[in-house]
């Protein structure tokens, strides 16, 4: 170990010697300033014009060893260190990693067609017959359950279809006189279909044993919507109130809502089942806090409609977002920002809007149409880019106005019901993208495409 004095890295002792050679300890990447001829460095780096020669070594050394550096073996000009590119050698292992990045590319964009414009189906993938659909626009008879199963209302009768075996199930039939399934919706399970029906009775059935599992009176008029939450079920009906059901009490009624002066014919929970939005027929839209409904007061109330609010639909990547279709005379879709109570956006399509649904997969929602004054642009299928709400394209093949819309469990087919006695699917919006946030950072280390480094 050495015994160091006070002032042995001192620049004094140094230079007061320098035939000396000091052996002292240290670290080759980290400098001693002590060492360095601080003004001589600062000299060189700034004096760009007189080049500072070493008197120690004469022309002919100096000439020699510019020689090596600038010739080579032969003679012939030659510069060290200069950028000429990637290596002959190398290039075609470089470029056969340039390959393999744009084929993974293609295969995280789906084939190399994620970038390209998307579009309308020509043709539907499936037509199936639906005799004695009634041809009302505020009810909703139709609903696609998690299963895999579709509830359908065809006059008095109740069908389940399967759409992974495509067997078909008369759930229910109704013998009394001039009542019949008005509203339809499966449970967020997928057990229980809850049935609504035009003499205002409301029952809860068991789709795997087909049995009735309970009846609930308290509505007076029919029930033309119905949406859950959970355990909670809630109704709307035309006595204009709205009832939230608590399917597991057996006092089930927990809160009775009476704002709206006409029949409500839109109910919709949002995803996350902590607000609440009702549309009726006097052109309203209310947005509910569920935490307040008993105490009777909405969030907001929103008139920009200036006909019956039916189509509603919570949008899967933006819980507070809500889109809303007017009736005949106003046939606007609105998209809304339910924390703010304002309309983000607002189309006029010039039809009526009978139903909507989000596409989960891409930022679109599409549109179902009915009457409108232009032939043209009534009966048909609309999708929307959103959150331009650019039309992205529109089906006018049908004769009849569609009624309801619905799409499968994973969100790549939407089933239309028309007025004239068909259902029919469209593989609309699929194939879902890759959503690239999501990927590990081991698969994105593994990835040529995410990785830059080869």
């Amino acid at each position: 170990m050495w015994e160091l004095q006070s002032e042995w890295y001192s620049p004094t002792r140094l230079n007061s010697n320098p035939i000396t050679q000091y052996d002292f300890p240290g670290d080759r990447f980290i400098p001693n300033r002590s060492l360095m001829d601080l003004d001589q460095a600062r000299s060189l780096l700034s004096n760009r014009t007189t080049p500072n020669r070493n008197s120690n070594f004469n022309e002919v050394y100096r000439k020699s060893i510019e020689d090596k550096l600038t010739l080579d073996s032969e003679g012939n000009p030659f510069r060290m260190l200069v950028f000429r590119g990637s290596p002959k050698s190398n290039r075609k292992s470089i470029r056969c990693v340039d390959l393999m990045r744009q084929d993974e590319a293609k295969e995280l964009d789906g084939n190399g067609k994620h970038h390209q414009p998307r579009r309308l189906p020509k043709g539907e993938a499936r037509i199936l017959d639906a005799p004695n659909i009634r041809n009302d626009f505020y009810m909703s008879t139709m609903d696609w359950g998690k299963n895999n199963v579709i509830a359908i209302a065809l006059g008095k009768d109740l069908f389940l279809w399967n759409a992974e075996n495509r067997e078909v199930h008369k759930l229910l039939q109704v013998d009394a006189l001039n009542d019949f399934p008005s509203s339809v919706a499966w449970s967020q399970d997928a057990k229980t279909v809850a049935v609504g029906f035009r003499r205002s009775k409301l029952q809860l059935w068991d789709a795997e044993t087909s049995k009735l599992v309970r009846s609930l009176e308290n509505h007076k008029d029919r029930i033309a919507s119905i949406t859950w939450n959970g355990h909670t079920l809630t109704s709307g009906s035309r006595d204009k109130s709205i009832i939230n059901h608590d399917v597991r009490a057996g006092s089930n009624v927990t809160c009775r809502l009476r704002t709206h002066t006409e029949e409500v014919c839109g109910l919709k929970w949002s995803g996350e089942g902590n607000v609440l939005a009702s549309g009726g027929n006097e052109n309203l839209l209310y947005i509910w806090d569920s935490s307040k409904m008993n105490s009777q007061r909405f969030l907001f109330r929103l008139k920009d409609h200036r006909a019956a609010v039916k189509a509603l639909a919570w949008c899967p990547y933006q819980s507070e977002v809500l889109a809303s279709g007017g009736g005949t005379k106003d046939g606007c879709i609105k998209i809304w920002n339910t924390k703010k109570g304002t309309c983000i956006k607002s189309i006029a399509t010039e039809s009526q809007v009978c139903g909507l649904e989000w596409n989960r997969h891409h930022k679109e929602i599409m549109s179902g149409h009915g009457y409108s004054a232009s032939e043209l642009i009534k009966n048909q299928l609309c999708l929307w880019r959103y959150p331009s709400m650019d039309k992205v394209g529109s089906l006018n093949r049908y004769t009849s106005r569609v009624l309801h819309l619905s799409q499968s469990p994973d969100g790549l087919t939407v089933v239309s019901a028309v007025a004239d006695g068909s259902l029919r699917f469209l593989e609309v919006f699929g194939p879902p993208s890759i959503d690239k946030s999501r990927i590990s950072p081991l698969d994105g280390l593994l990835s040529l495409k995410i990785s830059p480094i080869r």
